[in-house]
């Protein structure tokens, strides 16, 4: 391998060994359970998936949505899962890569900040190939985006700016696929209607002649 091969690699797995949260937190008490960093890519990558972070199954299994939140997501993308867990051609970067716990209602923490201020940049330094990153929820499009004046509503609403920007990799940005959107989804048909049919031209193109298509519903 050459070191543009291995460098992903490389920063994956020292990442994958990280304790910081858990043994030397800068933001907030310790992670509450073991770490297990969960990263999927590789230098010849196209599309990355930008998450939030490892939910209870994710955290359990090793496996990024791996959910009903996945099979969603899957359906959006029009891929099966053979394509998207398809290291070589997609990678899964969340902004924080080990489940962060839950909150007293029983949701999911935010994201450990400490992981993205460690890791991030070298992960993308190791995409070079990278065309297309969908920032998924407030805290990636934040990353990605800069600060966000208008909220995820807002800032989803402007899907065809934000992808016509001169920027390489393009972003677009969605929503996070979990049930607990579903009234957001309701109360946002146009995000079916129209963002929806662009997002699956746009992975089938970066995917290219290896594309995997989701079967139908």
């Amino acid at each position: 391998m050459t070191s543009r091969e291995t460098a992903f690699d490389a920063t994956a797995a020292a990442l994958r060994a990280c304790r910081i949260c858990r043994d030397a937190p800068v933001h907030g008490p310790p992670l509450p359970q073991e770490p297990r960093p969960i990263v999927q890519g590789s230098a010849t990558a196209r599309l990355c998936i930008a998450s939030q972070a490892p939910g209870t199954r994710a955290h359990r299994t090793g496996t990024p949505f791996m959910d009903p939140s996945g099979v969603r997501l899957r359906a959006w993308l029009g891929l099966d899962e053979a394509a998207f867990y398809d290291a070589s051609r997609v990678a899964i970067v969340p902004m924080g890569s080990c489940f962060p716990g839950l909150d007293a209602k029983g949701g999911d923490r935010p994201p450990r900040r400490e992981c993205a201020e460690r890791w991030r940049r070298d992960l993308f330094t190791g995409l070079p190939d990278l065309e297309l990153v969908l920032v998924i929820g407030q805290y990636a499009q934040a990353w990605h985006l800069g600060r966000l004046q208008d909220g995820l509503t807002g800032t989803v609403a402007r899907w065809r700016e934000i992808l016509a920007e001169p920027r390489r990799p393009r972003v677009l940005p969605l929503p996070h696929p979990s049930w607990r959107n579903n009234g957001w989804l309701r109360s946002n048909s146009w995000f079916e209607a129209e963002l929806l049919p662009v997002l699956k031209d746009e992975v089938a193109r970066v995917m290219g002649d290896g594309l995997t298509p989701a079967s139908p519903a």
